[in-house]
């Protein structure tokens, strides 16, 4: 209420407020607390010109009028603020470039009236206004461009960004000509794409129609091929490609494309080009010897992918009897991590090696080397009773296959996690009882009497 009384009150008594709290304060020794201020976006210059002020107090509105998301307002400070660029030198021209290229298309972004036009005229005048930054933002005038169904106005922008040169090339300037060439292939596919969905749909597809999606995936492949040499993390043009390829049953090069980017090691470490891989192999029935040597390196790269499932099904119908160990290690590995806590195909898997195990005879000192380095976290990580009652609410099948399992996992620990005692087990057995007793009371009717 104290609160509230200070928060009515007028101007002048806030501020005899503050400064008899500062007074306060100074009479303890302690220092008054400031906040820390929002630097301004332009550093104050004693020796800049009116002009310049003016332009730094413009920008300073345009930040205030986004950040409070007012963006009629923020346009019309703009239209002014590119004058800026008249007045500077050459050399410090390049900043502001990007100053106003960002901060006007997040405007057009947000602004409730913005037209196709006005992108296409504010990213042509950007991309003339300086050779620098020329390239990434035909680029993102491209994307624009796709976002809004204009496919082929977006190729032909990337076209003539592919094109486009300036003095001696950098080292830059070619990684970003390599990108805008994978780009152009990409949306070679996607109108490979459209050509195959429209063909397909219509149950017409002569020779004409063959050879228009042939030219386009030649566009595409020509490109991708190339820069899919190149080091780097390439997965929506990999996919594209073989794609392709695999629709023209091209199976040797899509293969070879595959296990170059996975195992190529001048390429960095990318679980996604080992599913990748995976998802090929396992489309056309390769052994599973092969399926679980793609597996095996991708459980390396990520323990707790959602493929492990399948690589301890693998494991686990495999004729070698170590493989069932790898199994246990691998599902145990997946348990290590809050994700798959509560998942019955997880629990039911690491059930179903466990009773594999037990054939073997020295099963239960490998399910203890394993559990080793658990015991001290796994037993609060997994049964707890706050687990058991959570599990019988949610899921109580998950609750049986978890209670059967931790004298095996945890013989040594008293745990609190266990089937009895929970609602869901105390109503099923009171179920049980109740038709037991009804059972036995129909039994016991003497034959031609009618029950009361």
């Amino acid at each position: 209420m104290d609160d509230l009384e200070i928060e009515l009150q007028p101007l002048g008594d806030l501020e005899d407020l503050e400064s008899d709290f500062s007074e306060d304060n100074s009479s303890k020794g302690e220092k008054k607390l400031k906040l820390p201020l929002v630097k301004p976006m332009c550093a104050v210059n004693p020796q800049q010109s009116g002009f310049h002020k003016s332009t730094n107090i413009c920008l300073e509105h345009i930040r205030e009028a986004m950040l409070h998301h007012r963006w009629e307002e923020a346009a019309e400070y703009m239209v002014c603020y590119p004058q800026i660029l008249e007045a500077i030198s050459q050399a410090n021209t390049q900043q502001f470039k990007e100053v106003i290229w960002r901060v006007a298309i997040e405007i057009l972004h947000h602004h409730p009236n913005s037209t196709m036009e006005d992108y296409n005229i504010i990213y042509e005048r950007m991309k003339h206004s300086g050779f620098r930054h020329y390239l990434m933002i035909s680029l993102e005038h491209s994307f624009h461009l796709l976002l809004h169904g204009q496919i082929e106005d977006a190729k032909r922008h990337l076209a003539v960004a592919e094109s486009w040169r300036h003095g001696k090339e950098t080292a830059a300037q070619f990684q970003r000509i390599k990108l805008i060439q994978g780009y152009r292939s990409l949306l070679d596919y996607i109108i490979w794409c459209e050509k195959k969905s429209t063909y397909s749909s219509s149950n017409y597809f002569d020779s004409d129609s063959n050879q228009t999606m042939q030219n386009y995936f030649r566009q595409a492949s020509v490109n991708l091929e190339v820069i899919l040499k190149d080091p780097g993390v390439w997965d929506p043009f990999i996919l594209s490609y073989v794609e392709m390829l695999e629709f023209y049953e091209n199976h040797k090069e899509a293969l070879q494309v595959l296990n170059d980017y996975a195992y190529n090691n001048n390429f960095p470490p990318n679980p996604n080009a080992h599913v990748y891989l995976y998802q090929y192999l396992k489309r056309h029935d390769a052994s599973e010897k092969r399926l679980i040597k793609v597996l095996t390196i991708l459980h390396t790269l990520v323990p707790s992918h959602e493929l492990m499932l399948e690589y301890s099904s693998l494991l686990l119908h495999s004729e070698k009897q170590s493989n069932t160990q790898k199994a246990l290690a691998v599902v145990l590995e997946m348990l290590d991590f809050a994700c798959w806590r509560s998942n019955l195909d997880v629990w039911m898997c690491l059930k179903a090696v466990i009773q594999k195990l037990q054939k073997q005879v020295d099963w239960e000192n490998i399910v203890c080397e394993k559990m080793a380095e658990r015991k001290d976290w796994w037993p609060a990580l997994h049964f707890t009773s706050f687990h058991a009652k959570k599990d019988s609410e949610e899921n109580p099948e998950l609750l049986e296959v978890k209670a059967s399992l931790t004298k095996i996992l945890c013989p040594d620990r008293p745990l609190k996690y266990s089937v009895t005692g929970s609602p869901v087990k105390r109503q099923a057995e009171k179920e049980k009882r109740k038709r037991r007793r009804y059972a036995v009371g129909k039994q016991v009717k003497t034959p031609g009497k009618k029950s009361r």
